[in-house]
């Protein structure tokens, strides 16, 4: 499993990264976690408002930073 955090850097961006990863490990999964930053890959999503998570190709939010419970929902 391919899991993307797409944004800038912000605080919003890492908060996502750390409730993705915690949600991850509390599901005893070890997917590969990466931050995306460059403009031109998150638009390819279609990415208007960040921070955004894909799971394996696949837009799950943007805007918003889901709690652990939300982003567990979308890695099962």
């Amino acid at each position: 499993m391919r899991i993307e955090i797409l944004g800038m850097g912000c605080q919003k961006c890492s908060n996502l990264y750390e409730n993705t990863k915690q949600a991850a490990i509390e599901l005893g999964m070890n997917p590969e976690i990466v931050k995306v930053e460059d403009i031109k890959e998150i638009m390819k999503y279609g990415v208007m408002t960040t921070p955004a998570l894909v799971v394996d190709g696949v837009l799950k939010v943007a805007g918003k930073v889901p709690g652990k419970e939300e982003i567990k929902g979308f890695l099962k």
